[in-house]
């Protein structure tokens, strides 16, 4: 079984649709990692990591009805084919990164915006 673990954060508000009776929500989430020092000034350079992930029925939900852009989310999630026939019958190759459990991390700055609104 593959398993991945990937804190980060979401690069934009997740994307509910209904696909027949399934619930499917989409979201990308940004993380920045250690790229090695630059060679003139030996500081550290970053780069940044993008994943979308997949989210199914009631974990997806949850998803995109408490995370706005900017949150932290601390997804388990495992790779699965996504392999489909186009209208032309040609056979497409995909993949999928689907959540399997998640936690939710730090707010992000419109999350704590919206929560400094409701106490005033």
């Amino acid at each position: 079984m593959n398993k991945l673990f990937f804190t980060g954060r979401v690069a934009a508000a997740p994307v509910l649709a209904n696909h027949g009776d399934s619930k499917v929500t989409k979201f990308t989430l940004i993380s920045n990692e250690y790229a090695g020092r630059d060679e003139g000034s030996c500081e550290a350079k970053e780069r940044q990591v993008r994943i979308q992930f997949t989210a199914f029925g009631s974990r997806g939900e949850a998803i995109a009805r408490n995370v706005l852009k900017g949150d932290q989310l601390i997804v388990e999630a495992k790779l699965a084919n996504n392999d489909f026939t186009d209208g032309e019958g040609i056979e497409r190759y995909g993949y999928n990164f689907t959540v399997d459990n998640f936690d939710f991390g730090a707010p992000g700055e419109l999350k704590r915006a919206q929560l400094a609104r409701r106490q005033e």
